[in-house]
């Protein structure tokens, strides 16, 4: 079961976990024991709200398939409790990422010295061009 703060629960029935084999570290285990870990979650079918939803299937990660479904393959450790454990992480981290609401801009405008600032610049730039011509051209 994952709970996250705002009250969200993602119950393990909805999380299916699959062992396999795995390559890597582990020497000669790895050929006779199934620590990989494949994590499958079906976001159309979970019991998160649905703004959440919305938010996981637009995110743009290639771990989420076209049916809206999220894959995560962990098998970076020898034992597949670990591996297990990784992939609950990551799919912790995806989902929190989806919640999180991303601030509003307030628009602001320049303060009156940064306006005469840039201003002041551009007159400076501008003379220091002109002055880049020709001697003796008739121009300012």
């Amino acid at each position: 079961m994952l709970k996250f703060s705002n009250g969200i629960i993602i119950p393990d029935n909805e999380i299916e976990i699959l062992a396999t084999r795995a390559g890597g570290p582990g020497g000669q285990n790895v050929n006779k024991s199934a620590t990989a870990v494949h994590l499958r979650f079906d976001v159309k079918a979970s019991s998160l709200p649905d703004t959440c939803k919305e938010r996981l299937l637009t995110l743009n990660d290639q771990r989420m398939t076209g049916s809206g479904v999220i894959v995560i393959k962990a098998q970076r450790y020898r034992s597949q409790e670990d591996n297990r454990q990784e992939a609950l992480e990551r799919l912790y981290a995806m989902v929190k990422r989806a919640m999180a609401s991303r601030k509003s801009r307030k628009s602001t405008k320049p303060t009156r010295n940064a306006r005469n600032k840039r201003m002041d610049q551009k007159t400076r730039r501008g003379r220091i061009k002109t002055l880049r011509g020709k001697v003796g051209s008739k121009e300012p």
